[in-house]
C-alpha cells in the first residue's frame, strides 16, 4: 500500500509514475479524502481542547457556588459532536484505506516504459537452445508415452487444467524441489519454512492478492480461508505485527508448497500440459530487508533462482518486465524464461521482484534502522522455479531421439536412475 503522507508531499511524482501503468487511479479523490479528514481531526482536537479547558473550570465555579446546569448541558452537547466528528473521521479512514488497496505500487524509475510483455527488455541469456536431429516432441506428448504424467485421468478426478504424475514422474517432481530446497538451503543462505496451505483474509491482503484479485484465488466460506495461491503468502506474513533488529537483516526464507490459482483472467492461454494449471508446485524465495539494501538482494534473489537452471543445465534469459507488464504489488520485476522447444520460444519460469515497502505497509512487517528509528521491511520474493514448468522443461530439453527422458547430472543421486524409457 502506497504511504498516504509520501502521495500527499509528492503528488506529482506519484501520478506521473502510476499513469507508466496504463490505467487511471483516483489520487485526487484520495487527497481530496485525506484532506477532509485532517482538517476534521484539526477540529476534533480544538473541541476536545475546549472541553478539557472548561472541565477543568467548573470545580471552581462549583466551589463559588455558581450555577453549572448550562455548561454540563453545553458539554454534553459537545462531546457529542466530538464523538460525530471522530465517528466521521473513522469513516474516512475506511474509505482512503479502501482506496488506497486498490492503487498498485509505483513503479521504480528504472523500469522501462511499456504496454505490455512485448515490451520487456532482454538483459541476458544463458545457454544455447538445443538443435534436434529429430522431431522433438511436446512435454504433454512425451508425459503421457513414458506413461509419468496422467491428464484425462486427472480431468476425471477433478476437471480441467489439473495433472497426475506417476512413476518415475513422481520421483523427478520429488527430485526437482528436493534439489532446489537443498540449493537454496546449502549454498545460498536460506532458512525453509513448512507453511500452511490455507491463510486468512489478512494475510492475503498483506501481500496484495485482496482485494483487487479475489476471483484469481480458490475460497472457502466456513472459514474465510483461501488456498495459498503462492508460498509468497504465508512466508511474507511470517513475520508480520514484529519488530526485526537492523542486525538480523536481511532474512531469507524459502518453502514449498502447492499453489492453486483460479486462473480467471487466462481462458484459452497454454491449456495444455503443465504449464498453466489451477494447482501447481513451486519453490519460494522470499526476503525481508533494510530499504536501502533492497535492489541489491533483487539481484541476488534472481541470480539464486537463475542457479538452479544453470546446474540443470537448460538454456534460459533473464528480462526486466515493462510498466505495462508488471505486477499488482512489484516495483521492479525481472522474469527468467525458460527455453522450451515445443513453443519455440523462451517460457516464464520465475518471476523476482522487489515490492519495497508496499506489501510491508499493508502487513505491518517493519524494523529497527542503524538509529533505532522504526522503519517498514523492504519486502523481496521470487520463485525458485516453478516445478511443473522445470519438470517439463526437463522432459522438452531432455529427450531422446527412442522417446527416452536423460536425467540431468545433479538430480541422478535423487532419481537413482540416469533415464526415464518406455
Amino acid at each position: 500500500m502506497l504511504d498516504i503522507k509520501y502521495i500527499r508531499q509528492n503528488k506529482e511524482e506519484v501520478i506521473n509514475l502510476l499513469k507508466k501503468r496504463h490505467d487511471d487511479f483516483p489520487i485526487d479523490e484520495i487527497l481530496a479524502l485525506d484532506e477532509k479528514r485532517r482538517a476534521l481531526i484539526t477540529e476534533s482536537e480544538t473541541k476536545k481542547a475546549e472541553q478539557n479547558k472548561v472541565s477543568k473550570s467548573i470545580p471552581q465555579l462549583k466551589k463559588e457556588g455558581k450555577d453549572v446546569t448550562e455548561i454540563f448541558a453545553q458539554m454534553k452537547e459537545l462531546s457529542s459532536y466530538v464523538k460525530n466528528i471522530e465517528e466521521e473521521v473513522n469513516e474516512l479512514n475506511d474509505n482512503i484505506r479502501t482506496k488506497l488497496l486498490y492503487i498498485p505500487n509505483m513503479p521504480n524509475p528504472d523500469v522501462p516504459e511499456g504496454k505490455d510483455d512485448s515490451d520487456n527488455i532482454e538483459i541476458r541469456k544463458n545457454g544455447e537452445p538445443r538443435k534436434f536431429d529429430f522431431e522433438a516432441k511436446a512435454h504433454w506428448d512425451l508425459g503421457v508415452d513414458l506413461d509419468i504424467l496422467d491428464f484425462e485421468r486427472a480431468a476425471k478426478v477433478s476437471g480441467a487444467r489439473f495433472s497426475i504424475f506417476k512413476g518415475l514422474g513422481s520421483r523427478l517432481e520429488r527430485a526437482i524441489y528436493s534439489f532446489m530446497l537443498d540449493v537454496h538451503t546449502r549454498d545460498h543462505g536460506y532458512t525453509e519454512l513448512s507453511v500452511p496451505l490455507m491463510v486468512n483474509r489478512s494475510a492475503m491482503l498483506g501481500t496484495g492478492q485482496l482485494p483487487k484479485f479475489e476471483e484469481d484465488a480458490f475460497h472457502i466460506p466456513s472459514k474465510d480461508f483461501f488456498l495459498v495461491p503462492t508460498a509468497e503468502v504465508p512466508v511474507t506474513n511470517y513475520r508480520k505485527d514484529e519488530i526485526l533488529s537492523y542486525e538480523e537483516l536481511p532474512v531469507k526464507y524459502v518453502a514449498y508448497t502447492p499453489c492453486f490459482r483460479q486462473e480467471a483472467g487466462s481462458a484459452g492461454r497454454d491449456t495444455r500440459g503443465l504449464i498453466r494449471n489451477h494447482q501447481f508446485d513451486k519453490v519460494e524465495l522470499v526476503k525481508l530487508t533494510r530499504a536501502e539494501d533492497s535492489f541489491d538482494e533483487l539481484e541476488t534473489l534472481t541470480q539464486n533462482a537463475e542457479r538452479i537452471l544453470q546446474l540443470l543445465e537448460i538454456p534460459y534469459r533473464v528480462v526486466v518486465l515493462s510498466t505495462g507488464d508488471l505486477g499488482f504489488s512489484s516495483a521492479k520485476t525481472y522474469d527468467i524464461e525458460v527455453w522450451m522447444p515445443s513453443y519455440n520460444r523462451y517460457v516464464e519460469i520465475s518471476s523476482c521482484s522487489n515490492f519495497v515497502d508496499y506489501q510491508a505497509r499493508r502487513a505491518n512487517l517493519r524494523y529497527r534502522d542503524e538509529y533505532g528509528k522504526v522503519q517498514f521491511l523492504h519486502t523481496l520474493n521470487g520463485s525458485g522455479l516453478a516445478v511443473g514448468r522445470t519438470f517439463a522443461a526437463i522432459l522438452e530439453n531432455y529427450q531422446n531421439e527412442d522417446g527416452s527422458i536423460s536425467i540431468p547430472e545433479v538430480l541422478k543421486p535423487y532419481m537413482l536412475v540416469d533415464k526415464i524409457e518406455k
